[in-house]
């Protein structure tokens, strides 16, 4: 136990003390998964809030392929996008690979099936009660698909949260597209594998409570905006039927 102990406050005097190597990689970690996040979020929140109220033939397959994305392991993604930027690749000519970029891809392809699936169910959740009223007023898809996503903005943001958590956690695709290089493609997932198989704890517990801190800060932005929007809500409801 003692040398548990010794390695835990090693490990919080590397993260209190502002460690270069340690907060380096932090830093690489965040920019490249809000990277990611931004771009898969821009197209996902579009083509969920598409598919929420569009209704075609097919569909149902569709959310199949798109439910099963949800599931496939960060790995095959990582290896579907080495493939892909291999120097026989189809994309080997753009030299991305154990890059920055390879790795805000390879977690953009990650992230863009949940944010796509989440703004899906929170779009058709709230098409079956304003939908309606919209086709009234002669909306047609895809404009009922933007007034709708705009009007659940705030229950957006918690898919982007959501987002960004399963992107700034994921280790295996970045291993592979990103190499675990030193000093540039190092992140915080990657580097507490390799550090874990050096025997070298007090980084890896020092990188695992810094990530552990961004999940908790995540989980409590969530909180707060759904408990925001419940008071925005019920204030909303309590004005009208007062004027009522």
């Amino acid at each position: 136990m003692s040398a548990i102990s010794q390695s835990a406050a090693t490990a919080l005097n590397l993260v209190t003390s502002a460690d270069a190597v340690l907060w380096t990689i932090v830093a690489r970690s965040l920019s490249v998964s809000a990277t990611a996040c931004a771009l898969a979020c821009g197209a996902g929140v579009v083509l969920g809030a598409w598919l929420g109220v569009a209704r075609f033939a097919g569909r149902d397959g569709v959310l199949t392929v798109l439910n099963t994305l949800l599931a496939v392991p960060s790995v095959v993604v990582g290896l579907g996008v080495y493939l892909l930027l291999s120097r026989t690749g189809p994309l080997g000519g753009l030299g991305w690979l154990f890059s920055f970029k390879a790795m805000v891809l390879a977690q953009a392809l990650l992230v863009l099936p949940v944010a796509t699936a989440l703004t899906r169910q929170v779009v058709e959740d709230a098409e079956r009660v304003h939908g309606e009223q919209l086709r009234s007023l002669g909306a047609g898809t895809l404009l009922r698909a933007l007034l709708i996503a705009w009007d659940e903005r705030y229950a957006l943001l918690t898919v982007l949260i959501a987002a960004f958590g399963r992107a700034v956690s994921e280790v295996g695709a970045v291993m592979i597209v990103g190499g675990n290089i030193d000093g540039f493609t190092r992140v915080m997932t990657t580097a507490i594998a390799l550090e874990t198989s050096k025997g070298d704890l007090p980084l890896a517990l020092g990188l695992g409570l810094v990530l552990l801190a961004v999940v908790l800060l995540l989980n409590v932005l969530i909180a707060v905006l759904r408990r925001w929007r419940q008071r925005v809500d019920g204030a909303a409801i309590g004005g009208m039927a007062v004027a009522a």
